[in-house]
């Protein structure tokens, strides 16, 4: 008998890539829970200050 991890459909889907840099940042899977995105804190302040 195998035993599924629940909440992870995907590893890839859940690793610490920033999809903007591509760098590993610790920030890239506390964005994508509380905001939907898999982005690190530094692009996500970026894109804030400058949403183009």
């Amino acid at each position: 008998m195998t035993v599924d991890k629940p909440f992870i459909k995907n590893e890839k889907e859940t690793n610490n890539i920033c999809e903007e840099c591509k760098k590993f940042n610790e920030s890239v899977k506390s964005n994508l829970i509380m905001h939907g995105y898999k982005i690190c804190d530094s692009c996500k302040i970026s894109k804030t200050i400058f949403p183009i």
